[in-house]
């Protein structure tokens, strides 16, 4: 349909990298939600067409996967903070995601990929976000013995190497109680503290010009992801560098691979 430009795709996990090829190649920008794609074949899939198009000159499609939390607020005012700091940063970021029976698509994967690869990517690309740096190193490691019903792969600690030096940790749990905050982000660099409370309450420590930032509802950066890929529709700028979204992808894939062939 030559009067529509922008494909929006909200589907299960397993169509989005088919999904994402067909718009491509039907020249329209195309706003994908998280994950990229479930497997390494789809993500390359992907790379072809979007690489093929860039250099056919035919057309200058936007791709974005809908990582919210980097449009945060709070997330916009950490990297703020961090831009003013030249040494390696170091990360610990946590999601009490919440226990979802063994029977949910999620956790087919073949339809939903796995929780990794489907939710704890947002936090990968965050770390990536703050880290400003090419993820260099992964590692990962799940609880219980391997192909444990009770845990399906979604209690998982993963660690992340930086370029520049900065490393991080992310504990995706599913084995926490709903009383508690959902996510909790601390980051420490040169005598400094950042930690961040459910998207509501930011806070520094020895930070020269900087205390608290409150509010009383979560800010997640949902509005602000949509309102940046509309913006880059109109401008022509780039909202998430296509590299990045890739790297994450496929880092994503080698957690979930690590974990599934543990011993």
């Amino acid at each position: 349909n030559d009067s529509i430009n922008t494909i929006v795709i909200a589907t299960r996990h397993n169509t989005h990298s088919d999904l994402v090829c067909e718009a491509l190649k039907a020249r329209k920008n195309v706003f994908v939600e998280k994950p990229l794609s479930i497997t390494r074949d789809g993500l390359l899939s992907i790379d072809k067409e979007y690489k093929r198009q860039q250099s056919s000159g035919l057309g200058n499609s936007h791709l974005m996967v809908g990582f919210n939390r980097r449009f945060s607020i709070y997330t916009q005012k950490i990297k703020s903070l961090l831009t003013t700091i030249s040494e390696p940063k170091s990360f610990i970021m946590t999601m009490n995601a919440g226990y979802i029976p063994s029977d949910h698509w999620v956790h087919d994967v073949n339809a939903g990929g796995g929780r990794i690869i489907g939710e704890a990517c947002h936090y990968i690309d965050l770390m990536r976000y703050l880290a400003d740096s090419k993820i260099i190193h992964v590692a990962a490691r799940g609880m219980g013995k391997q192909n444990s019903t009770k845990y399906n792969y979604d209690n998982v600690l993963i660690t992340l190497g930086f370029a520049d030096g900065s490393f991080g940790s992310i504990n995706y749990l599913a084995n926490g109680s709903t009383s508690f905050p959902k996510e909790k982000i601390e980051i420490f660099t040169s005598g400094k503290i950042l930690t961040l409370d459910n998207f509501r309450v930011l806070r520094g420590y020895n930070w020269r010009d900087f205390n608290v930032m409150k509010n009383w509802t979560q800010k997640k950066g949902q509005a602000n992801c949509v309102k940046s890929f509309l913006n880059s529709i109109s401008s022509g700028e780039t909202t998430i560098a296509y590299d990045e979204l890739v790297e994450v992808a496929s880092a994503s894939i080698d957690i979930d691979e690590i974990i599934r062939n543990q011993s």
